[in-house]
């Protein structure tokens, strides 16, 4: 069976009598799948009046573990940015009530954020609904399928690991 992305790369092959059609092939299926992902997953957020980033910064707390709080420097290393636009989104955070803003209880100098109940919640069912679409896309390929898949995908992470 043959897919849009069978006609991209004969398109190219006529172009550039250089193409590797596997490379091609696999790099391009991984970016129409990567789309669809994000698109997908961004169609969950927003059906919870959410946006990527608050997602991620809510993740990020819950991903600490309990009591789920973190300081504004070791959130912004966590999402890779400025402690000053983090800060940002910790303010947006706590007006919507999903993050409260504290003091650590053994440095009353640092500030944390720590998710709210309500935040918990949210990620929770947010989490879930995007756990249910990477499913219903992967179960298409048969255990055995996902195994192998899932072992070539590690090798190649592997690589740019070695890069990082």
């Amino acid at each position: 069976m043959k897919d849009f992305v069978d006609a991209h790369i004969e398109l190219w092959a006529g172009e550039l009598d250089h193409l590797d059609r596997d490379v091609e092939g696999i790099t391009v299926r991984l970016q129409v799948l990567t789309r669809y992902l994000d698109r997908r997953r961004e169609a969950v957020l927003a059906a919870y009046g959410l946006q990527s980033w608050e997602f991620k910064t809510l993740h990020m707390l819950r991903r600490g573990g309990t009591p789920y709080r973190a300081t504004p420097g070791e959130l912004a290393r966590q999402l890779g940015m400025s402690a000053a636009a983090l800060t940002n989104r910790i303010d947006a955070l706590v007006r919507r009530g999903y993050v409260e803003r504290t003091q650590d209880r053994d440095d009353r100098r640092k500030v944390v954020a720590t998710l709210t109940p309500a935040g918990r919640e949210l990620w929770e069912r947010g989490i879930g609904d995007i756990q249910r679409v990477e499913e219903e896309l992967i179960h298409h390929l048969s255990a055995g399928d996902r195994t192998r898949l899932d072992d070539l995908l590690r090798s190649l992470v592997l690589v740019t690991e070695k890069d990082s």
